[in-house]
């Protein structure tokens, strides 16, 4: 520690400091740097954690300015006064502020004032530790008459109250955005009415998304976005259509109770989780699920609001133990409401799908009420290693997916060369990309025979009582 002292001492020639120290080192660091480094471009500072409380940086931290800074990375040590010290920082391209401790808050307004200043400013990291760093409700403003543009800002990982990012997003424009990462405390109510008008009015948030996650695990719940876009730079080969998927959002809560965790991704999902009326493909999965109690506890309505804004999903996948309660769900839209959810569904695909038990006993009823309405729904086992290797192009039946009876347009089936198992009638309008593959195969390999056709695996799903 001592040696990294004395270089700190020649503060006009350090362009670039990483240090990952304990609690009592940062101390000395701190105290080495409270002078000007003109030539720093990247500064990481991160302690290791401990229990000591770290005294809060003072404003003469670097001399009070930074012109030359790029890269900031922050962990773990108060420093209220940083948007002041990065307004000097106006070619600032990352900041990343971790575990901000209480101690260390700073306002939305405050980084709104820093930001619309950084031209080239493409990542911000923003993670407080506790929920008690929160606006002051009582002294929150009005949105502004005009909202700042941070012109290059592709990034948001946030982790707060929601009322932070609220106010954050209400004041800003993000063009460029791409991905947005939140994870919210958990609390009762999620306002984000705000962060719905940010989304709405961001570019490329509207771009027409494959996949919808919702994954719940132990102690979180976490739904994600994913959408494929056009990349020749990307083609494995001249004769593959080059899509390449992309993740644009992910919401987490901090949640261990299953009907909780349903409840509260439901709200978010339902205020302001980005355009979900476009979402054709929805996974629904559980991981360590022995970890996870009280699953039969999560009401059929909570499931139902779940579901509720996907308007536009065509194939459902769910996880074993989630499948029967979404099926004695769906099962209470029997009659009128048979459309009022999931309007567009065709296929429910369910892992571990086997031909009795109680996800067959709860969605029968569902079933022949679509089937009666005009708008069927097919009933098959989710193959979860084809549909990785295939990728959200290959959805449906065609995906590798055993099909049910109510997918008669699905013919027998081709396996090529032990990877993927394609629905030949669809091939060539579905699935191109694999057409092609199927092509340049042959170009590659002449003498490569095709094996026989494969038997689709069916599992009927029992008729309804006469």
């Amino acid at each position: 520690m001592d040696n990294i002292v004395v270089a700190l001492g020649h503060s006009n020639r350090i362009c670039d400091i990483r240090l990952w120290e304990t609690s009592q080192q940062i101390e000395k660091v701190l105290a080495a740097m409270q002078v000007p480094f003109p030539e720093l471009t990247k500064l990481v500072l991160q302690v290791w954690p401990s229990d000591n409380t770290l005294p809060v940086t003072p404003d003469s931290f670097l001399g009070g300015s930074a012109p030359r800074l790029r890269y900031f990375e922050w962990s773990h040590i108060p420093f209220p006064g940083l948007p002041k010290l990065l307004l000097s920082a106006t070619q600032l391209i990352k900041l990343d502020l971790s575990y901000i401790p209480h101690s260390g808050y700073f306002s939305p307004e405050a980084m709104v004032t820093l930001l619309p200043g950084l031209s080239s400013f493409e990542t911000l990291h923003l993670h407080f530790e506790s929920p008690e760093s929160r606006p002051d409700l009582e002294r929150r403003r009005p949105p502004p008459l005009k909202r700042s543009v941070i012109p290059s800002l592709e990034d948001i990982w946030f982790k707060g109250v929601s009322e932070y990012l609220e106010d954050l997003v209400t004041c800003i424009d993000a063009p460029q955005l791409r991905f947005l990462h939140i994870l919210f405390f958990n609390q009762i109510d999620f306002d984000t009415r705000q962060l719905t008008q940010f989304i709405n009015r961001t570019p490329k948030f509207w771009t027409p998304h494959d996949r919808a996650y919702m994954h719940f695990d132990a102690s979180i719940v976490q739904a994600s976005l994913t959408y494929r876009i056009h990349e020749p730079g990307h083609a494995s080969s001249p004769t593959m259509i080059p899509y390449v998927s992309h993740p644009s959002s992910r919401t987490t809560i901090p949640c261990k109770e299953p009907d909780w965790q349903v409840s509260s991704i439901a709200q978010v999902c339902n205020s302001s989780l980005l355009p979900l009326s476009m979402v054709v493909e929805l996974s629904v999965e559980h991981k360590n699920y022995e970890r996870l109690s009280n699953i039969d506890a999560v009401e059929n309505t909570a499931w139902l609001e779940l579901l509720l804004p996907f308007t536009a999903v065509k194939n459902l996948y769910l996880g074993e133990h989630f499948a029967p309660g979404i099926a004695a769900a769906l099962q209470d839209l029997v009659g009128a409401r048979i459309a009022e959810v999931l309007p567009s569904l065709q296929h429910i695909f369910v892992d571990k799908l086997r031909p009795s038990g109680r996800f067959q006993e709860n969605i029968r009823e569902f079933v022949a009420a679509r089937r009666l309405s005009g708008h069927p729904v097919a009933i098959s086992v989710w193959n979860k290693d084809h549909t990785k290797i295939c990728g959200a192009a290959a959805a449906g039946p065609a995906a590798g997916v055993a099909a049910g009876p109510a997918t008669d347009a699905v013919a027998a089936r081709t396996t090529v060369a032990g990877l993927w198992t394609l629905s030949t009638p669809q091939l060539e309008l579905q699935h191109a990309s694999v057409h092609r593959f199927v092509s340049w195969v042959h170009l590659v390999w002449p003498t490569l025979n095709f094996g026989p056709p494969c038997k689709p695996r069916a599992f009927p799903v029992p008729s309804p009582p006469v």
